[in-house]
């Protein structure tokens, strides 16, 4: 009589070294997954931070992946593959999906997984998919995937502790706001992420609400800083913009916050959106597709127009003027939201139930 089969064993490959919000969800899967007992092994970029942030106890395998054509990187995928046996080989965005080429008629499985409304041309290779929102599954049947091969599996986020009061004290003399409201934009300094709108609906607010000074908190950076900026100047407004740069934890300045914001006018899930529900921010955001799939509007937080610094700032105003009891309401439905589905266990077990259909799939197929 057989025994109960061995936990599916997945390889995780993605290029690039730095930690933007795809690479952090690598980094929190795989090391979940260690953590939790499951065989994994990563191929990672040598020395970059993905590299570093992984557990020391997950087993690591380097390439360059410099590109479709990388050869050199190729075999070096080939060799980790045989040496660790996977049943997965998990690939994440378009570098590593397009360098990693298996064959059908034999595991592993190579299983794509996309963040993103991206062009198929580079995915098309893979065995099956899994996007992280239920509207990008049905972007990749529609163009074609089969749909017996597409799964959807959202993300999850760290839910840290709340920090003492003190502490948040201490961070809000730091940064020079000590009796100021803050609002929060957190993230990479990208056209996608809508700084422009955000900076344009922040300059229609108030210079003070409710008897305390209104200041805008701007964690991250990316190309657009030195533009946005100046944009800050021309609006009347770099008085009142403080730009943190970017910051490994951003838990802190989320908890810091009275109102987060996702200005975004491209956002196919939202992250920040996950990660200001964790650490119990007051959440408004545009409506984008990944906000518009994840939230719905004065339940777990406030919805504003896409693309328009009016709109923006007129649902600004009223989060920053709603009373404590609809705040908190608010807060906690966002709170049990990434409780009840974007939680580290929920994902875990959803990915490693996929694993396990898809190596039972490789069996046959």
């Amino acid at each position: 009589m057989s025994g109960p089969a061995a936990a599916p064993r997945s390889l995780h490959v993605i290029g690039g070294k730095g930690l933007g919000g795809a690479e952090r969800f690598f980094v929190r899967l795989v090391n979940a997954l260690a953590r939790h007992g499951q065989p994994v092994a990563a191929i990672t970029v040598a020395d970059g931070e993905i590299a570093r942030a992984l557990d020391p106890d997950v087993r690591q395998y380097h390439a360059p992946m410099l590109g479709v054509w990388d050869l050199y990187s190729r075999w070096k995928i080939n060799r980790a593959i045989a040496d660790f046996q996977p049943d997965v080989v998990q690939t994440y965005m378009g570098r590593a999906t397009r360098i990693v080429h298996l064959p059908r008629q034999r595991p592993p499985v190579h299983l794509a997984r996309l963040g993103g409304y991206y062009k198929l041309k580079g995915y098309r290779h893979a065995h099956a998919w899994v996007g992280n929102t239920g509207g990008i599954r049905d972007y990749l049947t529609a163009h074609g995937l089969p749909a017996d091969r597409v799964h959807h599996i959202g993300n999850f986020v760290d839910t840290p502790q709340r920090l003492e009061p003190a502490a948040l004290d201490a961070l809000r003399a730091q940064l020079g706001l000590k009796g100021c409201r803050i609002v929060l934009g957190l993230g990479r300094l990208h056209p996608n992420k809508g700084w422009g709108d955000l900076l344009r609906a922040f300059a229609q607010l108030p210079a003070s609400i409710q008897d305390a000074p209104l200041h805008l908190l701007m964690v991250g950076d990316g190309p657009l800083r030195k533009e946005l900026e100046a944009l800050a100047s021309q609006l009347g407004i770099a008085s009142r913009v403080h730009w943190a740069g970017w910051k490994t934890d951003p838990a802190p300045y989320y908890q810091l916050a009275d109102v987060f914001v996702c200005a975004s006018v491209h956002e196919p899930l939202g992250n920040v959106i996950l990660e200001a529900w964790a650490n119990r921010a007051l959440l408004v955001s545009t409506r984008a597709q990944g906000p518009l799939e994840l939230m719905t509007d004065d339940v777990n937080g406030l919805l504003a127009p896409l693309a328009d610094p009016r709109g923006l700032a007129e649902v600004l105003h009223a989060a920053l003027s709603l009373d404590s009891a609809h705040t908190s309401r608010l807060i906690e439905a966002g709170h049990a939201e990434v409780d009840r589905h974007y939680s580290e266990a929920a994902i875990m077990s959803a990915y490693t139930a996929l694993y396990a259909g898809l190596r039972d799939l490789s069996v046959h197929r």
